[in-house]
């Protein structure tokens, strides 16, 4: 407990308090939605690999307009983008629903699902505000980017257990009926800490171009990717093997492990200081992601499964805490919100992507031997970041700040 005390001094930010408990019931709205439409499709039809499809169309428009969403927060400012949106995909997803219960043709779910799926980011909107917040004092915005990252997971935890028992419990649709109004609840109450809302650049203050030119930017988005490959298959692979087990439910259990173990690897990572460079630690954490995946495909035993998960988890949170953080470091204040964007639209088409592989994994391989989609993801990750280590660090030792570069 002594330990959680160095996060303590992050509230004293004026409108903190405020923006956080937003971000946090709408974050975990947002982790609901894959697996609320994963169960929902499933359990109406009959077909994981038609659930991890219509999943999958929503994360690739997501990904799609990701960093055009971005860009707009940036030269907009995020209550007037953020706001008209939201209200926009709530529609949708009403309307998603509806199709649901009346059994409406399958193309209504894709299309509805995909019309909601444009939506900012709340994790990136408040990254973007620690940023702002701390500018220049790294040691506490580490502290506050391993307290965002820390937040993801623990929504992590919650989602997939509320989201698989409201959805077989109550009602095939309840689950995403909860994220939908949690995450507009969410957004609402995440804008009105107008006080602490970044200021915009001035047009004629941004730097030229698109933050996906920047040197360095498209490693790391890669790597996210493949590691949003990693969850996504991991999130329909284990409903599927929970479910030829007979227990369906315990899934959420397994995939709540997973998430606790990364919060808690987080907690620890963000009181850590460090020697080595931020794009060593890069390496370091995907290389582990990968290692601690692989025994998931000697775990035939849904408990044993549980245990692994849990202890795969622990390298997820410091690898997704190092490459925003390294995001940040390689764009300019007034491409921020965009740059780390882009770097979480990779690991969102990942997921898409993920979802839509692991599903079809499961219907040709067998529900556990799709696993083999998330190990090789794993390597993929690790072969990219090795790959691309030295440019990494090239493009961090000449990172813009303020829109100009410092050289050293």
């Amino acid at each position: 407990m002594r330990a959680l005390a160095a996060y303590r001094p992050l509230f004293s930010v004026p409108g903190a308090t405020r923006w956080v408990v937003g971000a946090s019931v709408g974050r975990l709205a947002t982790a609901m939605f894959g697996i609320s439409t994963v169960v929902m499709v499933a359990t109406r039809h009959d077909s994981y690999g038609l659930a991890g499809a219509v999943s999958a169309v929503g994360l690739l428009v997501l990904a799609v307009l990701a960093p055009v969403i971005g860009a707009l927060l940036d030269r907009r400012g995020q209550r007037v983008v953020a706001l008209p949106l939201v209200a926009f995909s709530t529609l949708m997803l009403a309307m998603m629903v509806v199709c649901s219960l009346l059994d409406a043709p399958v193309w209504t779910l894709f299309v509805f699902y995909a019309l909601s799926s444009g939506i900012p980011s709340l994790g990136t909107m408040s990254r973007a505000r620690w940023s702002e917040a701390y500018r220049g004092d790294e040691g506490r915005l580490h502290v506050a980017m391993s307290f965002e990252q820390v937040l993801d997971e623990l929504s992590f935890v919650v989602a997939p257990v509320l989201a698989v028992v409201m959805s077989t419990l109550i009602l095939p649709e309840a689950g995403l009926v909860v994220a939908g109004v949690g995450y507009l609840v969410g957004t609402l109450v995440f804008c009105s800490a107008r006080s602490s809302e970044p200021p915009v650049v001035p047009h004629a203050d941004r730097p030229r171009g698109v933050a996906l030119s920047r040197p360095g930017l498209l490693p790391v988005a890669l790597v996210m990717t493949l590691t949003g490959v990693i969850f996504g298959s991991n999130e329909v692979v284990t409903v599927a093997v929970a479910d030829a087990a007979g227990n369906k439910g315990f899934s959420s259990v397994i995939l709540g492990l997973f998430a606790l173990g990364s919060a808690v690897s987080g907690l620890v990572f963000g009181l850590r200081t460090f020697r080595s460079g931020i794009t060593t630690r890069l390496v370091i954490g995907v290389a582990l992601m990968f290692l601690l995946e692989l025994p998931v495909l000697l775990a035939t035993d849904l408990r044993v499964l549980a245990a692994v998960m849990a202890v795969a988890g622990i390298a997820t949170a410091p690898t997704l805490i190092t490459s925003i953080g390294l995001a940040q470091r390689l764009v300019p204040t007034a491409m921020l919100n965009e740059g780390m964007t882009v770097v979480l639209t990779g690991l969102i088409i990942g997921i898409s992507a993920g979802s839509a592989v692991g599903g079809a994994a499961v219907e040709r391989l067998g529900a556990h031997a799709a696993y083999l989609v998330p190990v090789v993801a794993g390597l993929g990750a690790l072969v990219i970041a090795l790959v691309s280590w030295r440019t990494l660090r090239r493009a961090d030792a000449q990172r813009p700040i303020s829109g100009s570069l410092v050289r050293g």
